[in-house]
């Protein structure tokens, strides 16, 4: 997409690539280093580094944390083309959820 679609959006538009179990996984057009993502449940938010596999900030309940990160370390690599793409002011691809 090109930047003056973007900037349509509101400056902190947060497409949703991914949910499950009640989980919503989200990524920021042209979010600072190092390649995440943020995860939402119940009303708590962790950000989540993609290489290698961490919480940077925040927290969820365990049992959530535990399927993010089982998720995460499935779709690493869709992952990483994502943050490219929202990198380059494209639109992210769906992620398919935890199964």
């Amino acid at each position: 997409m090109h930047t003056a679609w973007r900037t349509t959006l509101d400056a902190h538009h947060v497409p949703e690539i991914s949910r499950f179990l009640g989980i919503v996984i989200r990524m920021y057009f042209l979010d600072h280093d190092p390649p995440h993502f943020h995860a939402t449940y119940d009303g708590s938010e962790a950000l989540v580094r993609i290489t290698p596999l961490g919480v940077v900030r925040g927290s969820l309940p365990p049992r959530a944390l535990a399927l993010v990160m089982e998720w995460a370390s499935i779709r690493q690599e869709a992952l990483l083309a994502n943050w490219h793409r929202l990198r380059d002011d494209q639109l992210p691809a769906r992620i398919a959820p935890l199964e």
